[in-house]
């Protein structure tokens, strides 16, 4: 009796094991799981966002679910049908954001991610150049802000390329110096700064006419695609998947080009928002006032007429976090590469852009 009593147990332990292992299965918790059919202009974040689903927290549930019937970078079939993480489930999946935290110290020596530091401290990031690679930290106003800064085009593609006094001027070259001395401005106020485009040996140039390689990367280190589209969406993947680590934080997503439009078009620093961002509108708003009263301060009477629009921009109407678009020059006006060209100028641009930052981060945070 006693023997037969023990057979029992071990039976009834056997059947609430199997019993346990299924519950706590993928696919136990996936069975209720909703389906949808994706329709043409939808992608995940869309798709989660109109099922009252957070991108944020349900991205990298839906890639799992959904890994055999996913395109390449992610991308949705139209007409096959997909399902929607459960609200209730709990799903533990590594993301990317801790994958670069695996692999990227806090303090990064190439300078491509930083973290907040205390005042007075001085860094060293090789990313800089030499004659710019030591940081000091000169105030905290910034702690809790949280960038990234992206400059345009890189990598296989020069962008606009303007012609100065016999010199090819290329635009993924000027927007990334105006990028790169942005970034250090953040950072000697506290912030922290992800480089989205990444240039491990150009440094900050002192010189008017910046030579073009081919060598940019994206954050981490990222072979930049030719394909115009598969560029966009690695970098807006990027910038999303480190939203997800900062979802607390203050956030801001600057993108910065160099335009190109007809050779009697002469610019002034203009921005663009996404229309249905009204941060991004009043990101855009306050730098654009920053600029205006700037060129006041420094140049009475030159007036200033950069302006602040919407437009249906990708990096914009994807990015999680707050985006402004901001376009420097035209590349095709020989005045605006002129104003380009300058180093001192290059470096008021970053100088003014910080301070607008710096604004808009005390108004909202």
């Amino acid at each position: 009796m006693h023997s037969s009593n023990i057979h029992i147990k071990i039976f009834t332990l056997f059947i609430l094991t199997a019993i346990l292992i299924s519950i706590l299965s993928p696919n136990f918790l996936f069975a209720q799981s909703r389906e949808i059919v994706a329709k043409n202009g939808d992608g995940i974040h869309k798709i989660l966002r109109n099922n009252g689903l957070d991108p944020a927290k349900y991205t990298n549930a839906f890639i799992e679910l959904n890994k055999t019937r996913i395109g390449k970078d992610n991308t949705l079939l139209i007409g096959v049908k997909y399902r929607l993480p459960d609200a209730e489930s709990k799903i533990t999946v590594q993301s990317v954001g801790e994958e670069l935290a695996a692999t990227t110290p806090t303090l990064s020596p190439t300078g491509t991610k930083t973290a907040p530091l205390a005042a007075g401290k001085t860094m060293r990031y090789d990313i800089f150049g030499s004659k710019y690679a030591n940081v000091e930290i000169k105030s905290n106003e910034l702690k809790g802000a949280v960038y990234y800064l992206k400059s345009g085009h890189g990598g296989p593609d020069p962008g606009a390329m303007g012609n100065y006094q016999g010199n090819v001027v290329c635009e993924d070259e000027y927007a990334y110096d105006v990028t790169l001395r942005l970034a250090r401005n953040l950072m000697v106020r506290g912030a922290t700064v992800y480089m989205i485009t990444i240039d491990k040996n150009d440094g900050i140039r002192d010189v008017s006419f910046l030579k073009a390689d081919k060598d940019e990367v994206c954050y981490p280190n990222l072979p930049i695609p030719l394909n115009h589209v598969k560029r966009l969406q690695q970098r807006v993947n990027t910038v999303n998947k480190l939203y997800g680590k900062h979802k607390k934080s203050f956030q801001r997503f600057i993108s910065i080009h160099v335009d190109s439009r007809s050779k009697g078009e002469n610019i002034d620093i203009f921005f663009y928002h996404d229309a249905k961002s009204k941060t991004g509108k009043k990101a855009a708003t306050t730098l654009q006032k920053t600029f205006h009263a700037k060129y006041n301060e420094h140049q009475p009477g030159r007036g200033y007429h950069g302006t602040v629009t919407s437009r249906n921009l990708y990096v914009l109407k994807n990015s999680y976090p707050a985006g402004v678009y901001i376009e420097l020059a035209n590349m095709n006006h020989q005045r605006d590469i002129k104003r380009l060209i300058i180093p001192d100028n290059r470096q008021a641009v970053a100088n003014w852009l910080a301070d607008g930052l710096v604004i808009d981060f005390k108004n909202n945070k």
